[in-house]
């Protein structure tokens, strides 16, 4: 399948799924011992909000409304249980944690039926509100497509909790009902990650405890025409989706900047990735040195830096190094095909998040959603606990047409935004800013954690809750406060293409009669010159 193809699917089946990330750290491999995901919801249509759906008890036959993800179309009603749990974004009270990115597939496998009513996002809500750990998600997702009907195309999940973290691939069977799926444990001391591409091949299939898989996973394909072989050389990635030089540097290549950050042999998966090799990337790899929260958050920033693909210098980048490319990625010259390159941080994300699940923590304590909106590289990681109860207002719901500049979603764009056109010279001071912030929340966990502790030991739940729900709205504020300040300076500092000189502090210079300092002019770096040259030869060349 061609680049343009792999976006064509993806923009017809899933609006928001044109390309995100997870990427996952085991409890052995992370400094803390927490487990770790994290997703980055890419969409050029999705406002940056944190959801909340509180804990509750149901009536016997009471109904919970089914809504695509996507498009907010009604799908259907399915019945409630009991009891479902408390959800903050894509963790529940109980630390399960849940992310995903869209790959598509074999189109003849989109649902045909007309009778399917969980498409994947729901699926991920769904299994939130009713699951205890990541196994019992695993049942409750493959058995609710079983009894329901699988509305979405091709999907890998990123399901973690507090003890073990797996990766599980599904996509549906067209004209028949529900869908075949795979899933993996990662084992404890490992990473692993998923962008936009199936990456669960050749398994076990007698390890029960950490290989799981629908009874026809194998039959299906095999009735499908798209495997013939043994059963133990069965690929999952391979049978219901294809793979070419585009998408696995558009998609694997992500995961691959990833791998190679804590394990030097990783460098040689870059020809899976660059197109010349079909030697395939493996599913996890054990880290050389352990992953802290900090660079997990950093994971989430890359641009490719130090890699073949690196997207500062190149002609793209412009005079200011800008690592980012505007859509469409993939373009003709000379009846030749070529491709924009694709980080992990890119300008379309709606939010993002990186959780914490903790096993020696209680459950409201130990699960943390590290939320941010917008942008991963210039946006800020704002810790909120499972046990959350109240949305903050800067993080309330809204959509992309109406601005607001008290909300989040709103500053981070406006600072994102001023960024993507002079980025080598605004960075410095969007990192100053993200990183006070970022370093504050991080080392005022421990403090914070012995007072939420010190309330679960007394059984004061209601005071945990409260304190929690007061610390989340004075972070948001603070980091949207900030961020409304940083958006205001980067304008005045950076006004009509000048640099307005400034003191150490930041502070802007005056001069000395006590006015402000004229400001320096930045022009651009010698390659632009040079391909201005180039490009128009002679024409603008000053006669001696």
């Amino acid at each position: 399948m061609s680049l343009s193809a792999t976006i064509l699917s993806l923009t017809v089946f899933g609006i928001k799924s044109e390309a995100c990330t997870n990427l996952i750290a085991g409890k052995k491999a992370t400094t803390d011992g927490s487990v770790m995901i994290t997703y980055a919801a890419d969409s050029h249509g999705l406002y940056g909000d944190l959801s909340h759906t509180p804990a509750a008890k149901h009536a016997p036959g009471e109904m919970r409304k089914v809504v695509e993800w996507d498009t907010n179309k009604p799908l259907g009603e399915i019945p409630q249980p009991q009891e479902t749990y408390n959800v903050v974004g894509n963790m529940n009270e109980f630390q399960v944690a849940i992310g995903e990115t869209t790959w598509g597939g074999h189109n003849e496998l989109v649902d045909t039926t007309g009778n399917s009513i969980i498409d994947y996002g729901s699926l991920i809500q769904i299994a939130l509100e009713r699951s205890k750990s990541a196994r019992e998600a695993i049942k409750i997702m493959t058995e609710l497509v079983d009894k329901y009907g699988y509305a979405s195309s091709g999907e890998s999940f990123s399901i973690a909790d507090k003890d073990e973290v797996w990766i599980m691939e599904m996509i549906g069977k067209g004209a028949e009902k529900g869908a075949v799926w795979i899933a993996v444990r990662i084992p404890d001391d490992a990473i692993s990650g998923h962008a936009n591409e199936p990456r669960i091949r050749k398994v076990d299939f007698n390890d029960k405890d950490n290989v799981l898989h629908s009874p026809d996973v194998i039959t299906f394909a095999r009735k499908k025409g798209y495997f013939n072989g043994k059963d133990e050389d069965f690929s999952f990635a391979d049978a219901y989706s294809t793979h070419d030089a585009s998408t696995r540097r558009g998609c694997d290549a992500r995961v691959w900047s990833y791998f190679r950050k804590y394990n030097k042999d990783a460098d040689k998966y870059f020809d899976w990735c660059a197109g010349k090799s079909d030697e395939p990337m493996p599913l996890y790899i054990i880290p050389e040195k352990k992953v802290s929260l900090a660079e997990m958050q950093d994971a989430m920033r890359d641009h490719y830096e130090g890699t073949p693909f690196e997207m500062t210098s190149d002609v793209g980048a412009g005079p200011n190094h800008v690592p980012y490319r505007w859509r469409p990625m993939d373009y003709e010259v000379d009846g030749k095909n070529y491709v924009m390159e694709r980080a992990i941080a890119t300008q379309q994300t709606g939010w993002h998040f990186v959780s914490q699940s903790r096993a020696d923590l209680p459950d409201p304590i130990g699960g943390v959603i590290w939320f941010g909106t917008d942008d991963t590289n210039t946006s800020v990681y704002m810790p909120f606990y499972c046990s959350l109860t109240e949305v903050p207002a800067q993080l309330a719901k809204g959509d992309i047409n109406n601005f607001d500049f008290n909300s989040n979603f709103w500053v981070n764009n406006i600072v994102a935004n001023q960024a993507y056109n002079r980025y080598d010279l605004m960075i410095p001071d969007i990192r100053k800013v993200q990183g006070n912030l970022e370093n504050d929340f991080i080392s005022t966990r421990p403090e914070q954690e012995q007072i939420l502790l010190a309330l679960y030991q007394n059984n004061d739940i209601d005071g945990l809750k409260r304190k929690v729900n007061e610390e989340a709205a004075d972070i948001a504020q603070k980091a949207t406060k900030d961020y409304q300040d940083l958006a205001i300076y980067l304008f005045v500092k950076f006004m009509d293409g000048n640099m307005k000189k400034t003191n150490d502090d930041g502070s802007f210079k005056l001069n000395e009669y006590g006015i402000p300092a004229f400001p320096s002019f930045p022009g651009y770096d010698k390659k632009y010159y040079e391909n201005i040259v180039k490009e128009s030869g002679d024409h603008f060349l000053i006669s001696k």
